[in-house]
């Protein structure tokens, strides 16, 4: 019998001090919550009596705004994990937001075993920052991520581009001075616009808050060149990373591993006798800590995934990565192959490519990924 998949943790806290106008999260204005923590850690429980002993690869505190917890909160949840699965040296790490950069926080965060720090840098633009909703300015930007250099192993920042208003000067201008902070890990994000968003409602008004499609596509390449140019590898569509900075949490969902969904709203993961179970926690706080007293779990949807839905998250998520898919896993999950005529219809147009027993898109399959899956999907 071969051995569990190991297993990667994921913990949302969903508090938030200001939500942002394009967020689209399950994010709830702060407040003090003392029930949470105890039904997080009572959740834990549940989720390793369902995926039995696992290696962890990873935890990642997500929100809402996760530094929003103290350190003692943050090392309850660590030394949980730690109690019920058993750590070795993984990657742990916590999202947060520049202007909320405190030493001492960060160092308890440290002394508590964070090794990884994942900054809501967005740009270094005050005005773009005052357009996009944040709370810190430029400088409170690179005093975090200075801070963050000076205490994590591996730091992270997050950057947005496609905003009205944006040039190439002002995304390069915000690509230099990440580099020169010397973030290990850069994760870019084309501004789009969620339903329901504030900046929907926008829109909705004929006020524009994105840019258009093809110049966005050009700031795309731009942040790509000036990446790759600096040492940084494009291992997913956007995310780029210094050797040996990968998100390994992140890897784990686009490599198909299992994940522990816990804290409001999450979703997760679980393998259990060969059979793959997706599932949603409880969305609101008070939901989630109200079933977690009454059942032992959060959990409020539990989905058996069939071999063919598997597949397809297998593709939709495995694509993304410079490593792709494995044909073989595909076939074993599918009991089928791909299409084979779009398969090299997509290959022919230099889209897709063949590396042995993977297939992976290229750069310009990456630009139009999506099209590409959809295409894929309908066979």
């Amino acid at each position: 019998m071969a051995d569990p998949q190991p297993l990667a943790v994921y913990i949302h806290w969903p508090y938030c001090a200001r939500i942002c106008p394009y967020c689209d999260f399950n994010v709830y204005k702060r407040r003090e919550d003392t029930t949470l923590l105890p039904a997080i850690l009572k959740d834990l429980v549940h989720w390793r009596s369902l995926s039995g002993e696992r290696d962890i690869t990873s935890i990642h505190f997500g929100g809402g705004t996760p530094s929003l917890m103290t350190p003692a909160q943050v090392g309850a949840m660590i030394e949980q994990v730690d109690a019920l699965w058993g750590l070795g040296d993984v990657e742990i790490a916590l999202e947060a937001n520049p202007h909320e950069a405190d030493a001492e926080s960060w160092q308890g965060y440290r002394a508590a075993g964070l090794t990884r720090m994942s900054l809501g840098v967005q740009t270094f633009n005050n005005a773009a920052l005052k357009f996009l909703g944040r709370d810190h300015n430029g400088a409170q930007a690179r005093e975090a991520l200075d801070l963050g250099m000076s205490i994590f192993p591996s730091v992270s920042a997050d950057l947005i581009f496609g905003w009205a208003g944006q040039t190439s000067e002002m995304l390069a201008d915000d690509l230099e001075k990440l580099l020169q902070a010397g973030s290990q890990h850069i994760s870019t994000y084309q501004l789009t616009i969620e339903d329901g968003t504030a900046f929907a409602k926008a829109e909705g008004r004929g006020q524009d808050r994105a840019v258009d499609a093809d110049l966005s596509a050009d700031f795309y390449d731009l942040v790509r060149d000036k990446l790759i140019t600096a040492g940084f590898n494009h291992y997913e569509v956007s995310n780029f990373a210094k050797p040996r900075h990968q998100s390994q949490h992140n890897l784990a969902y686009w490599r198909g591993l299992d994940y522990a969904g816990v804290g409001p709203g999450a979703h997760g993961r679980m393998t259990i006798d060969g059979v793959k179970h997706a599932s949603v926690a409880q969305m609101r706080p008070a939901a989630y800590v109200k079933s977690v007293g009454e059942t032992g779990s959060g959990i409020e949807s539990n989905e058996i995934l069939s071999g063919k839905a598997r597949a397809e998250e297998y593709i939709l998520m495995g694509l993304r990565i410079d490593e792709g898919i494995s044909l073989r896993k595909y076939k074993k999950l599918s009991q089928g192959n791909l299409n084979e005529v779009v398969i090299r219809d997509f290959v022919t147009d230099g889209l897709l490519k063949f590396e042995g027993d993977r297939l992976k898109a290229t750069f310009a399959g990456r630009l139009v990924l999506n099209a590409i899956i959809e295409r894929i999907l309908l066979g």
